[in-house]
């Protein structure tokens, strides 16, 4: 069997996707293509998921990572049709792999045969966009990690897979928003070993309702609130 073609895009050095090339690597999945935007957002995404995960171990850099392995890597401006999709046209794609990216969409989303995948550092439909760890302790939803298909909207496409990450008592925002960032990871390999054993057909699912917003960034009020719950242990769902 012919070994998956895929493209890997992220915003520059994210250590989202640092993180999930890593494991992606571990499983000798190896892209047919990196594609980095190297932006004024994907410096402030990078700046701020550091802050969100500070005191927990970072992968290797994207560069390190690919030392010694033939992938072409290229950068541009912003992930949109007009900047990747001349990287992309010539190339026979299985799938497209986000990595942490900006909202994509457009041609980009039609272009591989099987469909374009994420990993979402939240429990889907419950905790759809931003901060997603500080959503989930302020609302009491449970949290976790998902990956799903990508269309038009913001973490909206079909479910693969998603799973709870066991919140122990004395973890701190910034574990919670590593262990989902590491599960994000260790999902998006798993779900490439699924497609490659023909599983998709059978775990590809809507996602349902929610009765919750599509969130943005946590406000500070909304962190103090976070941070409160955890130093008082009143999260709703320990698993201890």
């Amino acid at each position: 069997m012919a070994k998956l073609a895929f493209a890997y895009l992220l915003l520059k050095e994210h250590p989202y996707g640092r993180e999930m090339l890593k494991q992606l690597i571990s499983q000798d999945f190896i892209p047919s293509i990196i594609i980095s935007e190297d932006s004024p957002i994907a410096d402030e995404e990078r700046e701020k998921f550091l802050a969100r995960i500070e005191g927990n171990p970072i992968a290797d850099t994207i560069v390190e990572q690919m030392s010694g392995l033939d992938i072409p890597h290229v950068e541009v401006s912003i992930h949109n049709s007009e900047q990747v999709m001349p990287h992309l046209r010539e190339l026979e794609l299985d799938l497209i792999v986000f990595g942490g990216t900006r909202i994509i969409r457009g041609e980009i989303l039609d272009h591989p045969k099987d469909g374009v995948i994420n990993s979402h550092p939240g429990l889907l439909p419950e905790c759809r966009g931003s901060a997603s760890p500080a959503w989930s302790v302020y609302h009491d939803i449970p949290i976790g990690s998902s990956t799903h298909f990508c269309d038009n909207g913001i973490d909206t496409g079909e479910l693969l897979m998603r799973r709870e990450v066991p919140v122990k008592r004395g973890m701190t925002y910034e574990d919670l928003c590593y262990e989902t960032l590491v599960l994000a990871g260790v999902l998006m390999k798993e779900a490439l070993m699924a497609y490659e054993a023909g599983e998709w057909n059978a775990m590809r699912r809507p996602q349902g309702e929610t009765e919750h917003p599509t969130f943005r960034n946590a406000p500070d009020e909304v962190l103090e609130v976070v941070y409160q719950k955890l130093a008082e242990q009143t999260y709703a769902h320990y698993c201890d």
